[in-house]
């Protein structure tokens, strides 16, 4: 087994804000010590982009899905879709999608349309699921409910800040969790605390690059780069080592992951 030093679990290696230097980002993370990357696709339409970049380096891997803040564009998403573009070998889960009543930049009858579309795709190829959720804690639950009742899929609560009961909920139903650079912020305790009580064995880490550069690097763009912090501050969060981050958060990773054979 390769023994990689950092996995970025969530990052967003398309988006403008690396168009002019994406080449020199990438290579700053495999100097940093990040050994594996998953670029994870914002809407379908952009899948191709998300794609390229996973296709050409073997140490970057791809999703496939559509942002609750973009399931506007397309309400009508269907099932096949999905299941068609996550054939291609370097697709490893089905997202991000989810619900985000914060912003609610699509509506949220939408939103909850398009979030199902893909639970089922999830069920169906054995992907898993890769969630975002903001302020929609009641209507996460359900769905999640609803959808588990209908055949059990992996899911990934990503970069997680929403409430304590719903963590719980999604724990018992076998979710994985991930944490981000929130988890440095100095008003994040909360955020902290439900970190603190997160299954041991279902945590992996993220950057969700260029958004939540982690202290020190707040207010610069973020970059996969940055990781390592993340795994301190999980370090001092559940009191374990350095090689217990690794140890455990990998693990994790490619349970939940398991189309990358590591």
């Amino acid at each position: 087994m390769i023994d990689y030093r950092y996995i970025d679990s969530h990052v967003n290696l398309h988006a403008p804000q690396f168009d002019e230097d994406r080449a020199e980002v990438i290579e700053r993370a495999r100097a940093a010590g990040v050994d594996m990357m998953i670029n994870i696709c914002d809407r379908v339409s952009n899948f191709d982009a998300v794609y390229a970049i996973a296709e050409a380096h073997d140490d970057i891997w791809a999703t496939v899905g559509t942002h609750p803040h973009e399931a506007r564009e397309n309400p009508e998403l269907t099932e096949d879709t999905l299941l068609e573009l996550a054939q291609k070998p370097k697709v490893v889960g089905i997202g991000e999608c989810g619900l985000d009543f914060h912003y609610d930049y699509s509506p949220r009858d939408i939103q909850a349309k398009v979030f199902r579309v893909h639970a089922a795709a999830a069920r169906e190829s054995g992907l898993p699921l890769v969630i975002h959720t903001r302020e929609a804690d009641d209507w996460m639950g359900q769905i999640l409910e609803v959808e588990m009742a209908r055949g059990a899929f992996k899911m990934l609560l990503h970069c997680y800040t929403s409430g304590p009961e719903l963590a719980r909920k999604c724990a018992e139903m076998g979710a994985y969790f991930s944490v981000s650079g929130i988890a440095t912020f100095k008003a994040a305790q909360a955020v902290r605390d439900i970190i603190k009580d997160m299954p041991a064995d279902r945590i992996i880490v993220e950057t969700d690059c260029p958004y939540l550069a982690p202290i020190p690097m707040r207010g610069r763009r973020c970059e996969p780069a940055f990781v390592p912090h993340v795994y301190d501050k999980l370090g001092e969060i559940r009191g374990w080592t350095a090689q217990e981050v690794r140890a455990r958060t990998h693990a994790a990773l490619f349970q939940l992951f398991d189309r990358i054979r590591p």
